[in-house]
């Protein structure tokens, strides 16, 4: 039986033009969206898992219910090298967004760290050690 294929993660914003800025920090690629956009994606290569987002009032009216980021969930980043996970936290925290858990060498064999988005949606960076 064939497994359903992971095409899109999405999040959910209060401030689209915010989180724009967020996610470029991590370093994906937006179009310049329009002013009032609901929706937003960002530049992928075919076949990539795209990431989508939604602005809160738009999923409110799509779902019925006030959007939450969940505090248990996260999705994650491979970065290339554990430079690159230290030089995106570091430009993060420049920009005044919260790293609950900074960079740091995991028993498991990864430079890990796990950032916290304008909304509270969490992303972890990781590269092989």
């Amino acid at each position: 039986m064939p497994v359903p294929v992971l095409d899109a993660m999405a999040v959910t914003s209060s401030d689209i033009p915010r989180s724009l800025a967020f996610y470029r920090l991590l370093g994906f690629q937006f179009a310049e969206p329009e002013a009032e956009a609901q929706h937003v994606e960002a530049e992928t290569a075919p076949g990539a898992v795209r990431l989508m987002i939604d602005s809160a009032g738009l999923m409110e009216k799509l779902t019925g219910s006030v959007p939450h980021p969940a505090n248990h969930a996260s999705f994650g980043l491979l970065c290339e090298t554990p430079a690159e996970v230290d030089r995106i936290v570091e430009g993060l925290v420049l920009a005044g967004h919260p790293v609950p858990s900074p960079p740091h060498d995991a028993f498991w064999g990864q430079r890990y760290a796990t950032v916290v988005d304008p909304d509270g949606y969490l992303i972890d960076l990781f590269a092989a050690l």
